[in-house]
């Protein structure tokens, strides 16, 4: 059985980050990460849920870190990441959505965008779009 990837669209400035997302939403998938990827290819991610913190101890290649809220706005940013660094935990944060070093910057996202998660088998099915409400100055990091 394949696994089931999604799309990852920044409804605010309406761009594509992600043409295949997975998810980890397991103990396990969630442990492992991206630990045994060589890198992560443009136009994939890995959406880890729930998620407050991440840490890139043993990946060897940076990535961008977007925290997002229940809503999928996002709260938190990290541009590229480097290696063996680890971040403080976001309390706003319900999940985290991990890609590869440069998208972030190259499409224009920054705290405050709402993303929306796309299942690829039916592009019709939107499946994170939550309720519109007032939400607090985000914080973005780089490097």
């Amino acid at each position: 059985m394949e696994e089931i990837t999604y799309r990852v669209v920044n409804l605010t400035r309406d761009r594509e980050l992600a043409s295949k997302v997975r998810l980890a939403t397991s103990f396990s998938a969630r442990l492992i990460g991206l630990l045994k990827h060589e890198e992560l290819p443009p136009g994939e991610g890995l959406l880890i849920r729930p998620c407050k913190s991440v840490h890139t101890f043993g990946m060897r290649f940076p990535i961008d870190v977007l925290f997002l809220d229940e809503r999928g706005v996002i709260v938190d940013a990290w541009c590229q990441m480097p290696p063996n660094r680890l971040t403080w935990p976001v309390r706003e944060a319900k999940e985290v959505l991990e890609l590869p070093a440069g998208t972030v910057l190259a499409a224009r996202t920054i705290p405050g965008d709402r993303l929306a998660l796309v299942e690829n088998e039916n592009i019709d099915k939107v499946v994170s779009i939550r309720k519109d409400k007032e939400e607090a100055a985000p914080k973005q990091h780089i490097g």
